[in-house]
């Protein structure tokens, strides 16, 4: 079974302060890892995606995460952030298929 947890129900961070919002995830197998946006009166919008290779994702807008297999963590990250930044962020997971 796969799934992941936001510990952080709300985040208030001042201007310009360094945002992260942390994501723990559970999985068996090896897994892609998901950050999605959702502004005020929009749809969801992919801020990045990890699959493979470096364990550092460069996103959109400034936001990177860090995927952490020792620690099942995959937090995102923004060095400076607005208020344009206000949303409702979304992690999610996937397992890794394998076609045979």
């Amino acid at each position: 079974a796969q799934s992941v947890t936001q510990p952080d129900v709300r985040v208030t961070v001042s201007e310009e302060a360094t945002l992260q919002l942390r994501c723990k995830y559970s999985s068996s197998v090896p897994p892609s890892l998901f950050w999605y946006v959702q502004y005020p009166q929009q749809g969801l919008q992919l801020l990045l995606k990890y699959y493979s290779g470096d364990p550092v994702v460069q996103g959109v807008n400034g936001f990177e995460a860090e995927f952490n297999k020792s620690d099942s963590s995959f937090h995102l990250r923004k060095a400076s952030v607005h208020w344009s930044d206000s949303a409702v962020y979304f992690c999610a997971l996937s397992a890794q298929c394998l076609g045979l």
